[in-house]
């Protein structure tokens, strides 16, 4: 089992919405970073954990736990011309871009940023690395420890 931080901006999909959705279930459709999709495509595997945290917004942070719940497949926003995420260099042949699926386990508190990064134990977290803007990044099992005893105190 892998774990996983997987960014959404609240005006796109919040918590909320998610838990929402049918089943509580979202592709993770958009993704148009090659090292993002990388992780997607070839290392997440259901029931790989998630912690699923808010960005773009005046306080962003872990806001939900979640779980893989399928194999990645193609996302179809790439061949949807019009769509914002269109790819017309993509083709259901040769697809450039893949997905997986994210059921909502919990909604939990706001664990801020700011409280990350106070942390001592979460101070290597990719999240917290300079510079670094990927929507999907990797947890270490230490990491999802500490920050499911954060969550749960």
């Amino acid at each position: 089992m892998a774990y996983w931080l997987m960014k959404s901006e609240p005006k796109d999909v919040s918590v909320d919405d998610l838990a929402a959705m049918p089943e509580a279930t979202v592709g993770w459709y958009g993704v148009r970073n090659y090292q993002a999709r990388n992780f997607m495509r070839d290392l997440m595997r259901p029931r790989d954990g998630v912690l699923f945290y808010h960005s773009s917004c005046a306080e962003p942070g872990v806001v939900g736990l979640a779980e893989v719940v399928g194999a990645p497949y193609p996302d179809p926003t790439q061949f949807e011309a019009g769509n914002k995420y269109f790819d017309g260099k993509a083709t259901p042949e040769v697809p450039r871009w893949y997905q997986v699926d994210v059921r909502l386990v919990r909604k939990t508190r706001l664990l801020s940023l700011a409280e990350i990064r106070q942390h001592p134990d979460l101070q290597d977290m990719r999240l917290l690395a300079r510079g670094n803007r990927l929507s999907i990044t990797p947890v270490t099992p230490a990491e999802w420890r500490v920050i499911s005893a954060l969550l749960a105190a």
